[in-house]
């Protein structure tokens, strides 16, 4: 494997609705809100036209990873449900190696509820289901020491099975000499777990991802140059992108400032982050410089913000290749 990814095993249920939908349910717009059961129920019978693909934050990643070319395997837990199956299935389809079997007991599948509005923004409500149930005996542990990079998804850390789960393939994968990357995920999930980020990055994390807002929030700043300054001390190589603005990149001290690549309508912007990751993730596995490791993943997030869904409708090794990029 070049990248195995342990995320929450998620199906996004999406819809287009107007601003007014938002208030009128109660939602906070942008960000990602965990529901029980009931509320999953019941917001899901008044979304209107929604669609249903395979999603969660490091799935997206991986499966991105496994458009442009690399061999990219998953590790989450769903039950054997439909939307279990359908989850299993779409990484499948993707070339993603997903050997985990359908649980036969525990809380259904787990899905977020997205709800995009005009303005593209997204609005994340996402039941953990069983893939919150997540625990070290799901970690396979050959399967981590094999890949050459892991990714982790910061979500995890808000069930303390999966919490323990992650820090396990992270040790496993540092023991065997391999890269361990995080993304911070959401900056209210960086509010409820910044000390055990903070520890992971100075003491575990060869690669961190985050936006603006996520990095902010880990070192309780509004300054990003501050923020990008004290994470590129702290972690090896980080990542933080700036929606239009684009991504920087910081390895040591050398800061490299990647533009966006232009995209004519932006459709939704769900899994922006998750694809950008894709590119730079799948640039460091097949040996690029850090400068092509960012327009790639400039690249991945401009597909999959032309478009609903968080996943690439096209070939990225095809788009790459057009890119003169391959």
């Amino acid at each position: 494997m070049h990248v195995v990814g342990v995320g929450n095993a998620i199906v996004d249920v999406i819809s287009n609705v107007e601003e007014s939908f938002i208030t009128e349910h109660g939602l906070e717009k942008g960000a990602m809100t965990l529901i029980d059961t009931e509320r999953a129920i019941s917001l899901y019978d008044v979304m209107p036209s929604p669609t249903e693909v395979g999603g969660g934050s490091a799935a997206n990643t991986i499966v991105g990873i496994a458009s442009l070319g690399a061999t990219a395997g998953y590790i989450g837990k769903v039950r054997d449900d439909a939307l279990g199956a359908t989850f299993r299935d779409d990484l499948r389809a993707a070339g993603v190696t997903y050997d985990m079997p359908l649980a036969s007991a525990g809380e259904p599948t787990a899905r977020s509820m997205i709800q995009v509005t005009p303005d593209a923004e997204r609005t994340m409500n996402t039941f953990l289901g069983i893939s919150a149930a997540l625990e070290p005996a799901d970690i396979d542990l050959a399967f981590v020491a094999s890949t050459e990079i892991l990714y982790c998804e910061g979500y995890l850390y808000d069930a303390p099975p999966a919490k323990e789960a992650i820090r396990l393939a992270m040790t496993t994968a540092k023991e065997a000499g391999k890269k361990v990357s995080l993304t911070l995920s959401d900056g209210f999930c960086v509010d409820r777990h910044r000390d055990d980020f903070l520890a992971l990055i100075v003491d575990t994390v060869d690669i961190l991802f985050g936006n603006e807002d996520e990095i902010g929030s880990l070192y309780q700043t509004t300054d990003f140059d501050e923020a990008a300054r004290r994470a590129a001390a702290d972690c090896d190589l980080v990542c933080l992108t700036r929606s239009a603005e684009g991504s920087v990149i910081l390895n040591g001290g050398e800061s490299i400032e990647v533009a966006a690549v232009p995209v004519a309508n932006v459709v939704d912007t769900t899994g922006a982050g998750d694809l950008y990751a894709a590119g730079v993730l799948f640039g460091i596995a097949s040996g690029r410089d850090l400068a092509t490791c960012g327009r790639l993943g400039s690249l991945a997030a401009s597909e999959v913000i032309s478009h609903i869904g968080p996943r690439p409708l096209v070939s990225l090794a095809d788009l790459a290749s057009k890119h003169e990029l391959a």
